[in-house]
């Protein structure tokens, strides 16, 4: 490989805004993420549905057979 053309590659850290923190490495120092596999639904397992209308029991109660 020749030297001085590839970007340095040292220890970074990643923080996500519910304040998760991730040690990794990249050629950036620190990354900052909205959302990650602590606070996102589909990671979790605790996906919630927002039904403000009764769309849901709407649709149930027209398709329930």
């Amino acid at each position: 490989m020749k030297k001085g053309i590839h970007p340095d590659y040292r220890e970074s850290t990643i923080v996500c805004a519910c304040g998760n923190i991730v040690k990794t490495r990249s050629t950036k120092p620190e990354i900052k993420v909205e959302i990650c596999n602590k606070c996102h639904p589909y990671f979790t397992g605790k996906q919630k549905f927002v039904d403000s209308t009764g769309r849901v029991e709407k649709f149930l109660k027209k398709y329930d057979k």
